[in-house]
C-alpha cells in the first residue's frame, strides 16, 4: 500500500476559447441525448419486434442502467487516461452501438445494446470536468454553465426530436442520425482539444477504491450530491408523471405533449446565469434560492390541475431551479480536489442519477394512487429536504472552528491505495 500526495494544481492553461466552450457545450448535448431517445419511440419499437409496451420499457430502463454503469466504472477513468483519447474513442463505441441497434434483428439483441449506448453516453460527463480544467479559475463557473446549458438542452429536447423524426423516417432513423453525429464529434473533439494527461499512476482498481476515501473525506461532496439529488428526483417525478396529467386531464394529444416538452427547453438558460452567480462568490446563498424555488413550483403545479397556463408556468420555475442548483453545486465540488475532477463528478453524477431512477421508478405507481395532488406533494417534500440539509451545511460552515469544508491546502494527501 502506498500513499500519493497531491501535488499543487497547475493554474489551468488558458486553452478554453469560446469556440472550444460551444463545441464541448454541443458534445455534451448530443452525446447524453442518446439516453432519452427511446422514451418516445416505445410504441414504435414494441409494434416493430412484437413485444409489449412492458418489455418496450425495458429499452430507456436498461439504457439507463447502462449510464449507471459508465458513471461508476467509466467516468473514474478522467483521473488516469488522457482525457482527449477517452472522449474520442468512447464516442467512436457509442457511435459503433448505435448501429448495432438499427441493425438489430431481434429485441434481446437491442436490449444488450441499449447497455452499452447508455454505458458509452457517460462521455458527456467527461467532457464537463474537462472544461473546469481547462477554464480560468475566475471564470470557471462561467464556462461550466455554458457547457451544462448544452447538456441540459440536449435532455430537454432528446424527446421532442425523436418523436419528430421517427415520424417521418421512423425509429430506426433515429439511431442512425445519432450515430453519424457521435463519430462526427469524435473528429471534431479529436482536432480541437488540448491533450491532458492526468498525473495518477495508481493502478484502476485503486482509482475506483479511492471514490469511498472521496465521500468520507468531503462533507461538501456529500451536501451538494444529496441536495441535487433531491432535486433531480423532484425534477424526474414531474416530467414523468406530466403527460398523464395534460393527457387525462386536458386531453392533450402525443404531439401537445412533445410541444410541451419544449418550455423545459428554457431552463437550459439557467446554467450561464448560475454560473456567473458562482464566479461572483454567492454560489451559496443561491443554492438556497434554488432550492425554495423549486419546493415553490410543485405548489404552483398543484394549483395547475385545471390550468395548463400554471402547468407551463410551473415547468419552467422547476427547470431553472434544478438547472441553477447544479451547476452552483459542480462549480463548489470542482474546486475540492483540482487532482481528482472525474471521480468527484463520479460520486456527484451517480448520486443525482440514483435519485432521479427511484423517483421515476415510483411516480406512475404513486400517480396511479394519488393523482397529480399526490406527485406535487411529494415534489414540493424533495427540495424542502434538500434546503434542510443546505441550512445543516450553512450552520456548520458559521460554527466550525477549522476550515474542514475549504479547499485544502496543496500539502494534503490524497490516500490512493496501490494494487
Amino acid at each position: 500500500m502506498r500513499q500519493l500526495v497531491s501535488a499543487p494544481e497547475p493554474a489551468a492553461p488558458q486553452r478554453m476559447n469560446p469556440a472550444l466552450t460551444r463545441v464541448l457545450a454541443v458534445a455534451c448535448g448530443l452525446t447524453v441525448a442518446n439516453l432519452y431517445y427511446a422514451q418516445p419511440l416505445l410504441e414504435l419499437i414494441a409494434r416493430s419486434f412484437g413485444v409489449g409496451q412492458g418489455a418496450a420499457t425495458l429499452v430507456v430502463t436498461l439504457t439507463q442502467a447502462g449510464y449507471a454503469l459508465g458513471l461508476l466504472f467509466l467516468l473514474p477513468l478522467g483521473d488516469l487516461v488522457e482525457n482527449r483519447r477517452l472522449a474520442t474513442r468512447t464516442l467512436l463505441v457509442t457511435a459503433t452501438a448505435l448501429l448495432l441497434a438499427v441493425a438489430s434483428p431481434v429485441f434481446g439483441m437491442l436490449l444488450a445494446v441499449s447497455v452499452l449506448v447508455g454505458t458509452t453516453s457517460v462521455v458527456a460527463q467527461v467532457l464537463v470536468p474537462l472544461a473546469a480544467h481547462l477554464a480560468p479559475a475566475d471564470q470557471r463557473g462561467k464556462v461550466v454553465g455554458q457547457v451544462m446549458s448544452g447538456l441540459l438542452t440536449g435532455i430537454l429536447l432528446a424527446r421532442t426530436v425523436a418523436s419528430l423524426v421517427a415520424d417521418l423516417l421512423g425509429w430506426r432513423a433515429v439511431y442512425v442520425i445519432s450515430a453519424v453525429l457521435m463519430a462526427a464529434l469524435a473528429v471534431v473533439l479529436r482536432r480541437m482539444l488540448p491533450r491532458r494527461a492526468p498525473d495518477h499512476t495508481a493502478s484502476y482498481p485503486a482509482l475506483l477504491a479511492s471514490l469511498g476515501e472521496l465521500v468520507r473525506r468531503e462533507p461538501v461532496l456529500r451536501r451538494r450530491a444529496l441536495c441535487q439529488a433531491s432535486m433531480f428526483g423532484a425534477f424526474t417525478a414531474f416530467w414523468t408523471a406530466i403527460a398523464y396529467e395534460l393527457i387525462d386531464e386536458h386531453h392533450f394529444g402525443q404531439v401537445q405533449v412533445a410541444l410541451f416538452a419544449l418550455v423545459g427547453a428554457a431552463g437550459a438558460a439557467a446554467a450561464p446565469i448560475a454560473g456567473r452567480i458562482a464566479d461572483r462568490g454567492h454560489g451559496r446563498g443561491a443554492s438556497g434560492a434554488a432550492l425554495l424555488l423549486a419546493s415553490s413550483a410543485f405548489v404552483v403545479a398543484a394549483l395547475g390541475h385545471g390550468s395548463v397556463p400554471l402547468l407551463v408556468l410551473a415547468a419552467l420555475l422547476l427547470d431553472f431551479a434544478v438547472q441553477c442548483h447544479q451547476v452552483l453545486s459542480q462549480h463548489e465540488i470542482y474546486a475540492l480536489r483540482g487532482d481528482a475532477r472525474a471521480r468527484v463528478n463520479t460520486v456527484f453524477m451517480t448520486t443525482v442519477f440514483v435519485g432521479g431512477a427511484t423517483c421515476s421508478a415510483v411516480t406512475g405507481a404513486l400517480h396511479t394512487a394519488y393523482g397529480w395532488t399526490g406527485v406535487c406533494a411529494v415534489g414540493t417534500a424533495l427540495p424542502l429536504a434538500g434546503l434542510l440539509m443546505w441550512a445543516h451545511g450553512q450552520w456548520t460552515t458559521a460554527h466550525a472552528t477549522a476550515p474542514s469544508d475549504a479547499v485544502r491546502p496543496a500539502e494534503a494527501v490524497d490516500t490512493v491505495d496501490a494494487a
